[in-house]
């Protein structure tokens, strides 16, 4: 008997090749601390690389003040006018020309999962790991948007990973020398354990809109 074939589905089976029924649900986190800062982003298999850098930049409260990569199998992707000297000794692609549903997905991702490297701040060196694997699509729900987050992310310029220990014994201690003046310079909003998700996913919507399919800073040059 042949296979019963509907759209989207084999023998009552979700088929892996139709995009219409696919997105991309993504694990992430900061490599190098502990606990781990991390979220979970669910992505339409649409959304570009320049997309992801701005879903990345809102989901851990990152400001985009600072330059950035994608590494997919050792090739760099972002935003090639940052290098136009060619000071870089690999060549930057084009963001917004590779989507989720370009990247190529393994038949078992338990045992060989897709991951791809996503770098902010080359001097303070965020390095962000995502595990991506394809998941189904559900009806009636808005895309992208983060499932579950735990612990803030890190104060921008606060010196990488070993500049977030020294901020955060300073941060916790009232009796360390510089307790008060990195409570002062972090504001009375941050706290390193606090992770909320639906502020998370209103500024994931906000950069998006901005962004119109493309960076911000590309959309903002334009308007001056």
């Amino acid at each position: 008997m042949p296979a019963k074939l509907v759209r989207g589905m084999i023998c009552g089976m979700l088929d892996p090749f139709d995009p219409d029924r696919f997105i991309v649900r993504a694990e992430v986190h900061i490599l190098g601390i502990e606990p781990k800062i991390s979220r979970t982003l669910e992505l339409p298999i649409t959304l570009n690389l320049a997309q992801l850098h701005e879903v990345l930049q809102a989901a851990f409260g990152w400001t985009d003040s600072h330059l950035h990569q994608f590494n997919i199998g050792g090739l760099i992707y972002g935003a090639p006018e940052f290098d136009e000297d060619g000071l870089s000794d690999s060549r930057t692609f084009e963001a917004t020309e590779v989507r989720m549903i370009d990247l190529q997905f393994p038949y078992d991702p338990e045992e060989n999962p897709l991951t791809i490297l996503y770098e902010y701040d080359f001097g303070d060196n965020w390095r962000h790991l995502l595990r991506l694997e394809r998941v189904a699509r559900q009806e009636g729900v808005k895309y992208p948007r983060c499932l579950a987050g735990k612990r803030s992310g890190p104060p921008e310029d606060v010196g990488g990973t070993s500049g977030y220990a020294d901020f955060l014994d300073a941060w916790l201690d009232p009796d360390h020398e510089e307790h008060k003046a990195m409570r002062r310079w972090v504001g009375r909003k941050f706290h390193p354990e606090a992770c909320n998700v639906d502020e998370i996913n209103k500024a994931i919507g906000k950069a998006l809109r901005a962004s119109k399919g493309d960076y911000r800073f590309r959309r903002e040059s334009h308007r001056d």
